[in-house]
């Protein structure tokens, strides 16, 4: 373990998969993310409680926060409680991010399921808005992010590709936030895989607005440091004016823990951002959300 001013905290985990409701996933969910991610290989029975605890032991990460996010149907509500059950088990390791019901959208049924995050001790909503064919900027999500901020709670959004087949990525834009935050000046939000192919969007957005995250999870952090990858003008601003705006996550199962730290280790990032990247800025976060780690 770390020592208690330099903890490394994951900021996304999806929920263990043997915690998780089982639905479904048509194959134009599943087979590029497949294809680019091995996620067949990844997601399974094998991914439990006990493994997640493992892993972050063994790379020496001392919290996760662990998100009800999903990418079909309607699993919210039981997402919701076992992300609370977990957390509540393990509130020394782990932090909760709740999330809404998204297809067959109701409003009166996303603001009780926001008040009922908040009720469990959640710090927030994990929210992905292309995966049911509305945007970042869908009128029909406001009166979720104005209950959001009513009970202190951040609004994680899918930002950047997704790898489905059926459903346009569009939506997800990262500049899609600049309009949201414009409305909703005390929203904080993270910006769930840091917006790429939209990097000098993203970076222009977070650069407008300070309550603006990047979080990293999902994804081989050398491409950020890799010219020709389109990364350049994060890596760049994420190593000066926006070094306290970013999150490291794995999005564990999809990532290796151990693997994405050695990686971020090795891009040369200043030492003071390098450790706000890996839990300082999290660390803060949660603070901010009532709810220190």
């Amino acid at each position: 373990m770390t020592d208690n001013s330099h903890k490394i905290i994951d900021f996304r985990v999806r929920l263990p998969e043997a915690l998780r409701p089982d639905i479904e996933v048509p194959k134009e969910n599943s087979l590029q993310y497949d294809a680019v991610l091995g996620t067949s290989d990844k997601f399974g029975a094998s991914q439990t409680t006990e493994a997640l605890l493992a892993q972050m032991e063994a790379a020496g990460i001392d919290h996760a926060v662990v998100h009800a996010e999903y990418e079909v149907g309607d699993p919210a509500d039981a997402l919701n409680q076992a992300v609370a059950d977990l957390v509540n088990e393990y509130p020394a390791r782990l932090s909760g991010i709740g999330t809404i019901s998204m297809k067959d959208f109701s409003i009166k049924n996303a603001l009780r399921q926001v008040t009922e995050c908040a009720e469990r001790g959640m710090i927030g909503l994990s929210i992905q808005p292309a995966f049911f064919g509305m945007t970042i900027n869908d009128k029909l999500l406001y009166p979720i992010y104005a209950k959001a901020i009513e009970h202190n709670l951040l609004v994680a959004l899918h930002t950047g590709v997704n790898y489905t087949m059926n459903k346009p990525m569009a939506g997800e834009n990262p500049m899609l936030i600049d309009e949201v935050c414009c409305h909703f000046p005390d929203l904080t939000v993270v910006a769930s895989h840091a917006g790429w192919p939209w990097i000098a969007e993203m970076v222009a957005v977070a650069r407008k607005h300070p309550q603006v995250y990047m979080e990293f999870g999902g994804l081989s952090p050398k491409y950020v440091g890799a010219p020709g990858s389109g990364w350049e003008v994060m890596h760049r601003f994420m190593n000066s004016v926006l070094s306290q705006q970013i999150l490291f996550g794995t999005d564990w199962p999809v990532m290796d823990h151990a693997r994405v730290i050695s990686e971020w280790k090795d891009l040369g990032l200043k030492p003071h951002v390098e450790q706000a990247l890996l839990g300082g800025n999290a660390k803060r976060l949660i603070k901010k959300m009532g709810h220190p780690e």
